[in-house]
């Protein structure tokens, strides 16, 4: 396995893997919020790489040995916005934005050395932290993100409204 740079290449491989993990997240969704919309396999990963061009990021991919994307991670520097500064000391942060390995690979590694890529990206471009948002119910990411020194800063809270 080897980690590189995206290119346009492997465009169809990503999209595979952001609908893998859309799907998972759909399925522990217990809210039953998310969804994977017809649209999504086309424009998500446009979304997704039109955002870190335009916030100095990067997507990386993990390699197998025959060529295919069995693995992503995306990341940028996000900007703040002009009145962060009033309650916010506002530290260069990088943000990670997607990370999944394929599910039939899981658990070699992969994810940390997509992890060891980005960081590295993001303390070449001086970020004093690193943000990830993880899904609630996502107990297998959240673990992942714990195990390599992340921890919850913030949590969001939801109710369902009785009609």
């Amino acid at each position: 396995m080897r980690i590189i740079e995206y290119s346009n290449k492997y465009l169809e491989d990503v999209r595979d893997l952001l609908v893998e993990l859309e799907e998972y997240i759909v399925s522990i969704d217990k809210d039953e919020l998310d969804q994977v919309h017809p649209e999504y396999r086309e424009k998500m990963v446009l979304v997704d790489l039109d955002d870190i061009n335009k916030n100095n990021g990067k997507c990386y991919l993990a390699i197998d040995d025959v060529g295919n994307a069995i693995g992503l991670i995306m990341g940028k520097i996000s900007p703040y916005d002009k009145y962060d500064y009033l309650d916010y000391k506002c530290p260069k942060r990088g943000v990670i934005m997607e990370l999944i390995v394929t599910s039939k690979i899981r658990s070699n590694g992969t994810g940390k050395a997509l992890m060891d890529k980005m960081e590295e990206y993001f303390k070449l471009n001086d970020c004093e932290y690193i943000l990830v948002d993880a899904f609630a119910y996502n107990t297998i990411a959240k673990k992942f993100y714990q195990s390599h020194d992340y921890h919850t800063r913030m949590e969001t809270m939801i109710k369902k409204i009785d009609r």
